[in-house]
């Protein structure tokens, strides 16, 4: 009973471990700046303005954790009872480590590539750093007591090991989250979420954590099958069965195991690709909201544009007939004259404050620009994530698994169906 428990265990792990390594094969790629709300997918480089400094190596990074491991040995010396009933004495050997000091700090950072940087928060997530320190030594280092406790465990054999870990500075970094809007501004962050299937910040690339959760996958699959069958090998010794029944037992239970795993996996794999569908579909509202944004905001900044041009054209031509005057006045070398003209320059200056005309056209073209790149990079990332799922639908098993739920594909955005109601900008 006991490992058919562990064995289905296993196999839940196993299916959790492939979804996961089916959510990073999945999800494409988004750059920084096109970082929409929903899971995202990102790869850059860690940066901080106030980096922190890891105890052990002193190394600046953005999360790190330490721990020291002192190693002990002691011998045992024990009495039991042979098979012909005579009591002896047999000394054995017993070593081990034991942590005598831990600990760690974080920082939210940024991770930037070629188009922007986006702030991460580590807390909550599934860290995999990179080793900066792995020191075994006595008491003659001067970590020994420098970085340990000062006391000793029983029986130590005054040997510590100190380890370290850490995202430093400029590290390359994986990134796999979901991604919700800051409080303290207009802006996207990567932060814990219990909704999303996964959070992890990685120093490892993409094809190595994907493989390691296949790996994953597969060894906890076959431990499942070898619990099952090695608790049904000592519940069938224990009763004493032939053989020939002893066989048929164990071919029954690996049938039922694997049609268990074959149902786990449609389930897995049905769940997956409707995940899939969902992103697909948020990717289309992202663009929507993009297009949306451009239509809105650029229609009142291009009016208030429009506004500052003509006003400063009403402001020069004033300064025109003013200068004008001048010279006028200036030619009649009358003093009182251009007396005249201050009082009105300086009415000019408390109502018509300073030009911004040519700020507001600079204005107008950076915000052009930033739109059209957001909205490519979201329509980049709608097709991306929709050939995703079209993939899926095609290529074996996942097709009999998608067929079974009737699912159906999504169509690509081409230049036709892209257009959208142009903004009238100056000529």
């Amino acid at each position: 009973m006991a490992g058919g428990i562990l064995g289905l265990a296993c196999v839940y792990a196993g299916l959790r471990a492939g979804r996961r390594r089916r959510t990073i094969d999945d999800t494409p790629t988004s750059k920084t700046h096109g970082v929409f709300i929903g899971d995202v997918e990102l790869k850059g480089r860690a940066e901080s303005a106030e980096p922190l400094t890891s105890y052990l190596a002193g190394k600046e990074c953005v999360w790190y954790s330490w721990s020291i491991d002192e190693h002990w040995r002691r011998i045992v010396h024990e009495t039991y009872t042979d098979e012909k009933g005579n009591v002896r004495t047999r000394t054995r050997v017993e070593s081990g480590t034991i942590t005598v000091a831990s600990g760690g700090e974080q920082q939210p950072f940024h991770l930037r590539d070629d188009t922007g940087a986006v702030l991460v928060r580590p807390a909550g997530a599934d860290v995999e750093a990179a080793t900066v320190l792995s020191v075994t030594c006595g008491v003659g280092h001067p970590m020994y007591f420098g970085k340990g406790p000062g006391g000793a465990v029983p029986n130590s054999t005054f040997q510590r090991t100190f380890h370290e870990s850490a995202i430093a500075v400029s590290q390359s970094l994986y990134v796999m989250g979901r991604a919700r809007e800051r409080s303290d501004r207009v802006a996207a962050e990567i932060a814990e979420d219990k909704r999303a299937q996964l959070y992890l910040i990685s120093v490892r690339d993409e094809s190595a954590i994907s493989r390691g959760y296949a790996w994953g996958y597969w060894l906890w699959v076959l431990f499942g099958l070898a619990l099952l069958l090695g608790g049904w090998a000592v519940y069938e010794h224990d009763q004493g069965w032939p053989d020939t029944q002893r066989w048929q037992w164990y071919l029954a239970w690996s049938a039922v195991y694997l049609g268990l795993l074959a149902g786990g996996w449609v389930w897995m794999v049905h769940n997956s690709i409707v995940g899939l569908r969902q992103r697909v579909r948020q990717g289309w509202a992202n663009l929507e909201v993009q297009l949306k944004r451009r239509h809105d905001l650029l229609t009142q900044l291009v009016a208030v544009v429009q506004g500052l041009a003509a006003h400063e054209q009403e402001v020069q031509e004033t300064l025109a007939a003013l200068r004008a005057q001048a010279a006028i006045e200036a030619r009649s070398a009358s003093a009182e004259g251009l007396a005249g003209i201050a009082p009105r320059l300086v009415a000019l200056r408390e109502h018509y404050p300073r030009l911004v005309a040519q700020e507001g056209f600079l204005e107008l073209q950076h915000e052009l620009s930033s739109t059209e790149q957001r909205i490519a990079l979201a329509r980049s990332y709608y097709n991306d994530i929709a050939t995703a799922y079209n993939t899926r639908l095609l290529v074996l098993p996942d097709r009999w698994a998608a067929a079974l739920s009737g699912l159906r594909s999504e169509p690509l955005l081409v230049a036709s169906d892209f257009e959208r109601a142009a903004v009238e900008v100056l000529s």
